[in-house]
């Protein structure tokens, strides 16, 4: 084996990160082997061994716990990792909140119920590690991109607590290739210290909340638009507190609930198909999650014939902020609203009165609104994500808000992974709300709506 510097030199890993964390080279059983020390109120009470064959071994009476216990003590969000290069990997690109969990990942999610803790000897390092993360608001799961790494998430989340638990999914290879990087090590030797921070941040970097903003939204039908915008509103509720005001004319009012309590709770409302192990919304969830409903969510309704007009909405908006202290509107979509103008009046004159009222309303009311405009029929199109410039009306979509996104859904199995979707930051008028740029993600409606979707928290 070649000297223990030089080797995670190849890896990224620096010398200061291995004398932080006590890695060692040292002999066992006549074999050169690294030395991974695991500390608890800064004693060694077990090591594990890799030699150069990749074979693992650890003390026979050794303290089953996580690696790096003591880098997450009082820490508020936390990075759990697949192995030992993972933690040291992510060390490197500033996150020293993390562990590794000791013994690898299972080959599948369990079907069973959770055995007793007294039971639970796979994961007893998680047990003896629970006054440590039971503080934390939110925990990553950083684990391989193999069946393996999903099925260790899993039974993590089983263990934890889902409704605190975010998924960090890998970049690609590259992008001629739709095959992810498979962990955090990977990441840091092919993309560097940036890339690794990105994978854990996610969007935070491209896009950021800003209460008295206007964000618009654009994408082709089906690809996730309203979803993407649920579950940004239920993760907002969550991290921040904010009640929503809600204008969703293509959504009926039961289903429309229904997939918010999914997200909310993490659990499906339904049986869910081929024997998924995820057990569905109980009676108890769902009066839990009605309560929630009735407090964070206030409808706007027009159940007659006629079509809201935006000052209608607006007014409804007002009196929402006023009665319940709303801090955002969605309104969703565009062409269902009323839209009749003075036959002397352009439409571009049009819409460009209705974004200033929609803008004064939010900067008035300190409140952000997200306003959902197709875009227009597209000629020839060939399955590629629209631009701003595509929306149906006026070029005044893009000129007058202050965010423009583009969610779009990946239906080329050339292009990448099937359903991938595709979270592209076109325009950014504060540059404290983020950055122009493309982010992707896989979206899972029951477990945690994919961490992309909840790493959006408000600029205070």
């Amino acid at each position: 084996m070649m000297d223990l510097c030089d080797y995670f030199a190849s890896r990224k890993i620096s010398r200061e990160t291995l004398q932080r964390n006590g890695v060692m080279q040292t002999r066992r059983d006549n074999k050169m082997a690294i030395a991974f020390t695991y500390r608890k109120d800064g004693k060694i009470v077990n090591c594990k061994y890799r030699d150069a064959q990749k074979h693992f071994w650890q003390e026979k009476h050794g303290q089953k716990i996580p690696y790096g216990l003591d880098d997450i003590k009082e820490a508020r969000d936390i990075i759990i990792v697949e192995g030992e290069f993972d933690k040291l990997s992510l060390e490197e690109a500033g996150y020293r909140n993390c562990i590794s969990v000791p013994d690898g990942a299972p080959p599948k999610v369990s079907t069973k119920e959770l055995p007793p803790v007294e039971q639970d000897k796979k994961y007893e390092f998680l047990w003896n590690a629970k006054e440590y993360y039971e503080q934390a608001s939110r925990i990553y799961l950083a684990t391989d991109a193999d069946k393996a790494g999903q099925a260790l998430a899993e039974e993590l989340a089983r263990r934890i607590g889902r409704e605190r638990c975010w998924r960090v999914t890998w970049p690609r290879r590259s992008e001629s290739t739709k095959e992810l990087c498979k962990d955090a090590n990977e990441v840091l030797i092919r993309f560097g210290q940036q890339a690794l921070k990105e994978a854990i941040e996610g969007l935070d970097e491209l896009y950021r909340v800003i209460p008295g903003e206007l964000t618009l939204v654009t994408g082709v039908p089906n690809s996730g638009k309203s979803e993407w915008i649920d579950a940004l509103l239920c993760n907002l509720n969550h991290a921040e507190g904010w009640p929503f005001v809600l204008c969703s004319m293509e959504n009926k009012v039961q289903e429309h609930a229904r997939k918010l309590l999914e997200k909310h709770i993490k659990k499906p409302f339904f049986h869910a198909k081929h024997g998924d192990p995820i057990p569905r919304i109980s009676a108890e969830d769902l009066e839990q999650g009605k309560q929630w409903l009735n407090n964070s969510f206030f409808l706007i309704r027009c159940e007659n014939e006629e079509l809201p007009s935006i000052k209608w909405v607006l007014e409804l908006a007002k009196a929402a902020v006023f009665r319940h202290g709303v801090r955002g509107l969605v309104i969703d979509p565009y062409n269902e609203l009323d839209h009749q103008r003075p036959s002397n009046q352009t439409e571009t004159e049009y819409v460009s009165q209705m974004l200033t009222k929609v803008k004064r309303f939010a900067q008035h009311h300190d409140c952000h609104v997200w306003f959902v405009a197709h875009p227009k029929q597209l000629q020839n199109w060939q399955g590629g994500a629209p631009s701003l410039y595509d929306i149906s009306g006026s070029a005044h979509f893009i000129n007058k808000c202050d965010n423009g996104i583009v969610v779009h859904r990946n239906w080329d199995p050339e292009a990448g992974p099937l359903g991938e979707v595709q979270i592209l930051v076109r325009k950014v008028r504060n540059k404290i709300a983020g950055n122009i740029g493309n982010a992707y993600l896989s979206y899972d409606r029951f477990l945690w709506s994919s961490k992309l979707f909840h790493k959006f928290y408000s600029s205070r």
